[in-house]
């Protein structure tokens, strides 16, 4: 399996061999050259990084490389230990922290690991920035601290509360309305953090939470991707609870997706669009989402006024967007929302709080909420890469065939037709080509998928 290197961080396989996977020598050389870079930027004499990791199993190994590789460089770690990716970007602004790595792959399997990594404002590294980063790495440009100059080591438990509260703080969660509505549901937190942040935050909402795999030992039991296929336990556990509805997150809690109350889907698409909704009824403002999001939140924006506008796949490039329009909230379609007053990054339990506020407020059930939005459908598919195989190539051909129609190409190739699109993208984060098409009917989703498989397949 190839190391995947992006401008957001590093990303493969534990184990294997050196440069092909996310060996320990990997995890210490892409430390040091983010350290580099934070000491490269920075006139202070004393920097910070605060570290945090999700539950999977070689979370603690990375998390023991990279902060001794940082304390190495003379840089001071604060070390949240199991933590989620939200509560490490709020916690590098609460700590006035100069910079921050989550060690998570997100929805990836057990199998991998990643180094997230962020500015001093708990955000991800912007493009100029992460280029930076992989060009210390590839120099081996690192000038280590002599012994009475390394950095100091710290533990500090708690953010995920201080978190908590920042959410709970937050002018639209209406704390009262929530408590009053005495919610019933059922959270499938994967067996990582998630299983912590959660329940505890529901808690403090007075919501009866049904535990369904929230012990944070890393040992996933189903894949980690909050996608329908994989989420059949959750589905027959809220029906059988009679739950009012069902929270799914990711291993480290920036993604979340919401179950009706028949164990039916409300469609990770749609978490964003139903956040949004509460959102834009009482603050009239714009919207941003990726290109590979339903057109549902357009359609959402523009009836309350707003003016809805889509960037490139990938948080960094959402924030950037969301920053140029004045945005007050945006997110990817994969349930990831961002709403800046809370802070900009994709977070579950903002997203949670402002869910739960918009239901209480219109006392009617999650089925209900779902049905009073735009009817699209997705389909989500993905093509293996083999190393030989020239994925701009293979773009620029489908482009070619289709140049009659609407062609977007900032972000792979979006083909926009009259009632449905496609998304062809590299993914930044696997070796793979994402296909992602939305129509009018399931059906018609996965015949434009099946059709673009084909396309791609007869292109190589």
């Amino acid at each position: 399996m190839s190391l995947i290197k992006s401008i957001s961080g590093i990303r493969g396989t534990i184990g294997g061999k050196v440069a092909e996977n996310l060996t320990p020598i990997d995890a210490v050389k892409f430390a040091a050259a983010y350290g580099m870079w934070l000491k490269n930027q920075s006139e202070k004499e004393n920097l910070t990084v605060v570290i945090g990791r999700d539950a999977r199993i070689s979370g603690e190994m990375v998390s023991n490389l990279v902060s001794n590789t940082l304390i190495g460089l003379g840089i001071n770690v604060t070390d949240l230990g199991l933590s989620t990716t939200p509560t490490v970007e709020v916690a590098v602004t609460l700590s006035d922290a100069d910079g921050g790595i989550i060690i998570t792959a997100s929805h990836n399997p057990k199998q991998w690991n990643a180094l997230k990594l962020l500015n001093g404002k708990g955000e991800f590294l912007n493009a100029e920035d992460g280029e930076l980063v992989l060009k210390i790495a590839e120099e081996d440009s690192y000038v280590f601290a002599e012994v009475d100059f390394l950095g100091i080591y710290k533990k500090e438990e708690g953010f995920i509360n201080k978190h908590i509260d920042e959410v709970l703080a937050l002018a639209l969660v209406d704390i009262e309305a929530i408590q009053k509505a005495k919610f019933k549901v059922v959270v499938d937190a994967v067996n990582s953090t998630g299983g912590i942040a959660v329940p505890a935050l529901l808690e403090k909402l007075n919501v009866e939470c049904v535990k369904l795999y929230c012990e944070p030992n890393g040992l996933f039991p189903h894949n980690p991707e909050p996608l329908k296929e994989h989420l059949t336990d959750i589905s027959e556990l809220v029906v059988k609870e009679n739950a009012d509805f069902g929270i799914v997150v990711d291993p480290d809690v920036d993604r979340l997706a919401i179950v009706c109350e028949d164990g039916s889907m409300f469609g990770e698409e749609y978490t964003l669009v139903a956040c949004a909704d509460y959102v834009l009824g009482k603050t009239k403002g714009n919207t941003v989402s990726n290109l590979s999001s339903s057109r549902a939140l357009k359609d959402i924006t523009e009836k309350h006024g707003g003016n809805y506008q889509a960037s490139a796949v990938g948080e960094v490039n959402v924030v950037t967007l969301m920053k140029e329009t004045n945005a007050i909230i945006g997110g990817e379609g994969n349930g990831g929302i961002i709403y800046p007053e809370s802070h900009y990054g994709r977070d579950s339990l903002v997203g949670i709080a402002i869910f739960l506020s918009h239901l209480a407020h219109l006392k009617i059930s999650c089925k209900q909420l779902r049905e009073s939005y735009p009817d699209y459908f997705m389909s989500k598919n993905k093509i293996e890469l083999t190393p030989e195989i020239d994925v701009d190539s293979v773009l620029e051909k489908i482009a070619l065939k289709y140049k009659d129609e609407e062609v977007n190409s900032i972000d792979g190739i979006k083909i926009n037709f009259e009632t449905e699109w496609v998304h062809l993208r590299k993914s930044n984060t696997e070796p793979i080509i994402r296909i992602y098409t939305e129509s009018t009917s399931q059906e018609k989703a996965d015949e434009l998928a099946n059709k673009l498989v084909e396309d791609i397949k007869k292109s190589l």
